[in-house]
């Protein structure tokens, strides 16, 4: 009998091949003939352009072609404007090379194509541009004052949006409230920084009018209908493949990166294949980044802790352009309250346009920001009530029967109210203290303290809002001689392990091993219609997707079997590669199963087995066709989900903190989440420990900074801190699962979950280890051992 696949821990089926490095990357494509693309970049933040001269670097021996914005004909536009929303005024975004001024250091001034990099990268140098320095300003509260250089004259105080939302009778609330907890909040910026950076391939076929592009991209097939779109193609001569991607994050979602449409235009401007691989420096200060926000929030209370309102009102750097509209600063702004039974919300933000590199989601999307803010805000309250930590989350939590708890009035990215859908958080939270056991641990710490060590606890408790739409879709074939399952779907992977947990939904329904299911995705030849991979939603949409479309696979194999055997179809099961009629040894292959539901299939020529020949039938072998009727055993079909999912959880840490070399050491993290129904454990963990370890790289290393010009002066790994596996302590996960209602699946999306509450649990921690010396709190992440000698330095001992 065969396993039921689902929940179960399943290998990855593409481990192996990544692992010996028989992966295929953009940059492993073999393109004969290929030439290279180096870009012209701003060494400025704010500047006017007022010429560009070429001249030297056109007649560099070796180059191909440069190109300016003068030169690049339709593509001389501002790219699009992905997600509108009506509080943008007139929303900036980039064109692809500058025309007339450039708004962050970085940007794309010029391109030089060249037979090689090196020959591209010295023709680079020789493109003479003059620049006319602007005054900038940098820091995200200064921007949106009175006086300050203004990014875009368009734009006074540098605000690209402002939007309010509010959730049942805060005013009134407020008034009646016993007390008031008001803390400021900052989290600084990072990047993705994935193993490989971004890279970009084209051909152009001129005979057949076809255009191939490789992008190592989470959308390819909305980066088809653009360039299709913007080069005036049939889309279905263009043909965008994702191959191997070695890590996303979110940044290689935007559409477009100028060089996804540049690398395009030259290869059909010069008849050649055209790459571009991106290094290191330009990922920093060209590509995407994210999360500087400043919040201002409060807690007004009861005296026992019961929170009765909430405001926040927050700052949300945008960069230069916004070319993501509000999505970042939205998902903040909608899971600010968290888990908590908070009826009465108000919360504003402003995204303020900075000279800087453009922002949009990265992993996490504005939840580690809210995440932080109401985390520190609840441990302050608790501290000014004089109640335990554990206990005044407890006494806010949304209890199990409360579901669906709706927030009216906050809409969530999906343009929809939140609405938290299931989950078991007064659960989860006993999991935590039961393995943290604080009591226990508050010896400790004295025992600690006294032989002068100093241990804290922290936590936090988080919400994910995940799966969003609009929709995805998948198509199963088996197939007639091997009854392998090959299965299509619109989305890509960047190391999520989509091929094996889509292979364990569809194993279940066709009873095959996960083995025999073949994921074809990344390809716009491979399947028409989709979204693209981000905000944790591959397994809710695509997964539920594909599982309707082997349920339609199942039904029609489970009747052509019963024609075949004789029998009816609920005397059958799937099970092994084939039908079997249940309680005997009678069985057909899927195979044959669906080589017969071909009317013009062939057969085995009996008396030629042995020589595997094949012979056709009889052309009038098997009854025609029903209307409505289709050959073969595939299915294509497709899910929408009715609004977000929303996945939680709640982490714990003990850190050591060593006042004298004021270094911080996790000796314990734990972690307990809920994503709704596992379809594979091991991946879940997986996608959960990458996600802690970006969140403690948040927490304690990564910062992106900028200098007073707008110049980024820690563009390398040297500078910009990433935690080592050696700073990644082991963590302990621990599963809940609360199926989710709004999907047959029951699953919930876990992609992002892993990053959003470990700020809070390393500063909540930090400022409880340090109780003895310091009365400062940790408010500003990543807490750096400059952060830390700055409290100790600064603040009066503790009684």
């Amino acid at each position: 009998m065969s396993t039921k696949m689902f929940g179960a821990r399943i290998k990855r089926n593409i481990d192996p091949q990544l692992l010996v490095g028989e992966g295929s990357f953009v940059d492993d494509i073999p393109l004969a003939g290929a030439l290279h693309v180096a870009f012209v970049r701003s060494p400025f933040a704010r500047a006017k352009i007022n010429s560009i001269s070429t001249e030297l670097a056109e007649q560099h021996p070796g180059v191909a072609a440069v190109y300016t914005c003068d030169n690049i004909g339709a593509l001389d536009l501002e790219l699009p404007q992905l997600i509108p929303h009506p509080c943008m005024n007139s929303p900036r975004t980039q064109r692809p090379l500058a025309r007339g001024d450039v708004f962050y250091v970085g940007q794309t001034v010029a391109m030089v194509v060249a037979v090689d990099r090196y020959t591209a990268e010295d023709a680079a140098a020789l493109v003479d541009v003059d620049y006319e320095r602007l005054p900038v300003e940098i820091d995200l509260e200064k921007a949106i004052l009175d006086g300050a250089p203004l990014v875009h004259p368009t734009h006074p105080n540098n605000i690209a949006a402002d939007l309010v939302q509010i959730s049942g009778d805060p005013d009134s609330a407020i008034a009646g409230a016993e007390h008031v907890t008001k803390i400021r909040v900052q989290v600084d910026r990072s990047t993705a920084a994935p193993m490989e950076c971004r890279a970009v391939a084209a051909t152009f076929d001129k005979v057949m009018g076809e255009l191939t592009v490789w992008d190592s991209t989470q959308g390819p097939i909305a980066i088809r209908g653009g360039l299709a779109s913007i080069f005036n193609l049939d889309e279905d001569k263009v043909r965008v493949i994702a191959p191997h991607v070695g890590g996303g994050f979110g940044q290689k979602v935007l559409l477009f990166y100028p060089d996804e449409l540049l690398v395009p235009f030259a290869a059909m401007q010069l008849g050649r294949p055209v790459k571009f691989i991106e290094d290191r420096r330009e990922n920093f200060i060209g590509s995407s980044q994210e999360r500087t926000q400043i919040h201002e929030i409060e807690l007004y209370a009861k005296k026992n802790g019961e929170v009765i309102a909430l405001v926040d009102r927050f700052l949300h750097d945008t960069g230069a352009f916004i070319p993501y509209g509000i999505a970042v600063a939205q998902v903040a702004s909608t899971s600010i309250a968290g888990p908590y039974r908070i009826p009465n919300i108000r919360v504003e933000f402003k995204a303020v346009y900075t000279p800087t590199v453009v922002v949009t989601p990265y992993r996490g999307c504005g939840r580690p920001q809210a995440n932080f803010a109401i985390e520190r805000a609840m441990d302050k309250l608790a501290e000014e009530l004089g109640l335990d930590r554990f206990e005044v989350r407890r006494r806010n939590l949304i209890a199990d029967h409360e579901f669906p708890y709706l927030r009216k009035g906050l809409l969530f990215a999906d343009g929809l109210p939140v609405s938290l859908d299931s989950g078991q958080y007064h659960k989860a939270l006993q999991l935590l203290t039961e393995k943290l056991a604080p009591e226990e641990f508050a010896g400790q710490q004295k025992a600690a303290r006294d032989a002068g060590r100093y241990l804290g606890l922290g936590l936090s408790f988080y919400v994910e809002g995940t799966g969003l739409g609009p929709y995805e879709g998948g198509h199963i074939k088996i197939h007639p001689i091997t009854g392998k399952v090959y299965v299509n779907t619109g989305l890509t992977s960047q190391g999520q392990g989509h091929d094996t947990v889509f292979a364990q939904i569809v194993a279940d329904q066709l009873g095959v091993a996960v083995t025999d299911v073949i994921l074809v995705e990344g390809d716009t030849k491979a399947f028409d219609w989709g979204v693209a991979t981000f905000a944790s939603r591959a397994a809710v949409v695509s997964g539920n997707a594909i599982h309707k479309s082997a349920l339609i696979v199942r039904k029609k194999t489970l009747a052509a079997a019963a024609n075949m055997l004789e029998v009816s179809p609920d005397d059958l099961e799937l099970r092994d590669g084939a039908a079997w009629v249940k309680g005997s040894n009678r069985s057909v292959s899927l195979a044959a199963i669906a080589t017969a539901t071909n009317p013009l299939r062939y057969a085995f020529n009996e008396s030629a087995k042995a020589a595997t020949q094949f012979a056709p039938a009889s052309k009038h072998d098997g009854p025609p066709l029903a209307e409505g009727q289709h050959p073969g055993l595939e299915a294509t079909d497709y899910y929408s989900p009715p609004s977000a999912t929303w996945a939680y959880g709640v982490h714990g840490a003990i850190v050591e903190v060593d006042p004298d070399l004021c270094a911080i050491k996790i000796k314990r993290y734990i972690c307990i989440h809920d994503c709704g129904n596992m379809i594979n454990p091991t991946i879940v963990e997986g996608q959960v420990m990458g996600g802690i370890a970006q969140g403690i790289g948040g927490a304690m290393y990564e910062r992106i900074e900028y200098d007073t010009e707008g110049n980024l002066i820690n563009a390398n790994f040297v500078d910009f801190l990433v935690p080592y596996a050696t700073e990644i302590p082991p963590v302990e996960i621990l599963h809940l699962e609360t199926p989710t209602p709004l999907n047959p699946l029951g699953v919930k999306g876990v992609g992002e979950a892993g990053c959003i509450p470990v700020a809070a649990v390393i500063a909540s921690a930090v400022e409880d280890a340090l109780r003895p010396l310091t009365h400062e709190h940790f408010y500003h992440v990543p807490i750096t051992p400059s952060a830390i000698h700055a409290a100790l330095k600064k603040a009066a001992p503790a009684n």
